[in-house]
């Protein structure tokens, strides 16, 4: 997998933002992705240093769509933990 592939966006909500202040970020990533590749697709990314990932599974929900069910599909969070003192700037504005 390439390193540019890893990362698909960055997630921007109200929880996220509170995890700024103990400088952790989440992002949305590729469900093949492991921690060491994460890490280095951040890292080259945003030019910053990364002490820890944590990867979460979202499992999807079910709607109902008429008579029938649906099921969005599962997707995989990765909340990443920089260095004290490295920001990612592209969340500052939030």
């Amino acid at each position: 997998m390439h390193i540019l592939d890893v990362l698909k966006k960055p997630l921007i909500t109200e929880k996220n933002a509170r995890l700024q202040e103990a400088n952790q970020y989440a992002f949305e990533v590729a469900d093949e992705a492991t921690k060491p590749q994460i890490k280095a697709a951040v890292e080259t990314a945003y030019k910053v240093t990364v002490t820890g990932v944590n990867v979460i599974v979202v499992k999807g929900k079910e709607k109902r769509m008429g008579r029938g069910m649906y099921r969005s599909p599962d997707w995989k969070k990765a909340l990443v933990t920089l260095k004290a003192g490295d920001k990612i700037q592209f969340f500052e504005g939030v």
